[in-house]
């Protein structure tokens, strides 16, 4: 862990927020800024910490200012122009961005905060809402040795794991592996599931048996259960995921790689949208199986 510095935090979602407390409960001096203000004043009456009216006056004075925000463009939104991030950022400092997003804009940020004079790592991170509550999310991240070694201790607070992957754009293409492999993982455990209760097989004791063979995964220890109750309402959004998928199959266009499987999940993430399951977790894929 660091020693408490003056850092900013900049998104305050069902990701940010937790990741911003948990930097407050670690002694550092948080300055949160949220495009809704009334959320920012919410977290300070919970935490402490200070609010700012713009990414720029949040950053102000900050040695690391971190974001958490929805896409490609809300990254730019937040980072650049008169009122972003840059702007207020002093000498040496240090942009991290914990957004899921594109491997080009996190290089377009590495540009810009180099012109300028300052470090940018690209910090995409893993585990859900659950881990950013409890502090044990995988943090992976793209960026130069110097500034991840200075920003590592401070991440340390709301991480389990936290590893430099490469130059800016690498943490960015990890999550895109990481998205790519769960897409997978979930249909197949939906069908899975699906197929046993046809059978009419116990499937609560079927998931506790095939749980300590070759079959287990996180989704099955975390995701099986709910989803042989019908139960979607937590977790990582569906939307969410859709958006998530969009970047790997963009990416994947772009290097020559082929995601048959991706691509055929994602159409199946479509029609659960169509049919109004947005922001149900990513695990109601079930349903489609369940209730063709």
């Amino acid at each position: 862990m660091s020693s408490a510095q003056k850092v900013a935090f900049l998104g305050l979602g069902v990701m940010g927020a937790p990741m911003a407390g948990h930097l407050a409960a670690a002694g550092h001096q948080v300055t949160v800024y949220n495009r809704t203000p009334a959320k920012a004043e919410a977290w300070t009456k919970k935490h402490g910490g200070k609010t700012a009216s713009t990414p720029k006056s949040a950053a102000s004075g900050a040695s690391l200012v971190f974001m958490c925000v929805g896409n490609d463009d809300d990254v730019r939104a937040v980072a650049l122009g008169q009122d972003g991030a840059l702007a207020g950022m002093g000498e040496g400092a240090i942009l991290v961005d914990h957004t899921t997003a594109s491997a080009d804009v996190a290089r377009e940020l590495d540009r810009a905060t180099r012109v300028q004079g300052h470090a940018f790592l690209d910090a995409p991170v893993s585990g859900g809402q659950a881990g950013a509550e409890k502090g044990q999310l995988t943090v992976m991240v793209g960026g130069e040795q110097a500034a991840f070694e200075q920003a590592r201790g401070v991440i340390a607070a709301y991480a389990k794991s936290c590893v430099l992957l490469g130059p800016a754009g690498s943490g960015q293409l990890t999550k895109m592996v990481n998205q790519i492999c769960i897409a997978g993982l979930v249909q197949a455990l939906s069908e899975g599931l699906a197929f046993g209760l046809k059978a009419g097989l116990d499937m609560e004791q079927v998931v506790e048996v095939i749980a300590k063979g070759a079959a287990q995964s996180w989704q099955m220890d975390n995701r099986a259960k709910t989803m042989l109750a019908g139960k979607f309402d937590y977790g990582f959004a569906l939307d969410w995921m859709r958006k998530d998928l969009a970047i790997c199959l963009a990416e994947a266009r772009r290097n020559g790689s082929r995601l048959p499987v991706t691509a055929l999940v994602d159409q199946f993430y479509a029609q659960r949208q169509a049919r109004g399951g947005g922001r149900t977790d990513t695990s109601s894929l079930i349903e489609l199986l369940r209730n063709p």
